[in-house]
C-alpha cells in the first residue's frame, strides 16, 4: 500500500484552516487528506509547528530543508521519496497514487462544536 506524508509549514493549527481566512488550498488538502484516510489509506500530515520531531528525525524532509529552507513547504513524500516540494499535490496526484477517482476526495471533515456560556 502506498504511503504520503506531508510536510506543512508552521502553521497555527494541524490543518491551517482556522482564523478568520482560511487558505482555499489548505481546505481541499484538508478535505482530501480526511477523504482518504476515511478509505483506510496511509496518509499523514506533519506541521511544523506542532510536529518538530518528525522534520527533525525524517533524513529526507531535513536534507530537503537545509536545501531549501522553508520555501520547500510543503514537502510531499511517496513512499519515502520526494514527489512535490513548495506545492500540495494535487487531488488528481492523490487520487492517481491511491488508485481512486479525484471526485471520492471531497469529504469535508464534521466538526461538532460546543458553546458554553458564561456562569
Amino acid at each position: 500500500m502506498k504511503k504520503v506524508e506531508i510536510f506543512d509549514p508552521a502553521m497555527c493549527c494541524s490543518t491551517g484552516v482556522c482564523g478568520p481566512v482560511v487558505d482555499p488550498e489548505l481546505t481541499r488538502i484538508a478535505s482530501a487528506v480526511y477523504s482518504l484516510e476515511k478509505k483506510g489509506f496511509q496518509i499523514e500530515r506533519f506541521n511544523l509547528s506542532n510536529d518538530t520531531s518528525a522534520f527533525v528525525e525524517n533524513q529526507t524532509v531535513n536534507q530537503a530543508l537545509a536545501d531549501g529552507g522553508p520555501d520547500a513547504l510543503p514537502l510531499v513524500l511517496l513512499d519515502g521519496e520526494i514527489v512535490k516540494t513548495a506545492h500540495y499535490p494535487t487531488n488528481e496526484e492523490l487520487a492517481e497514487w491511491f488508485g481512486t477517482a479525484p471526485s471520492e476526495l471531497q469529504e469535508k471533515p464534521r466538526v461538532r462544536v460546543s458553546v458554553e456560556f458564561g456562569k
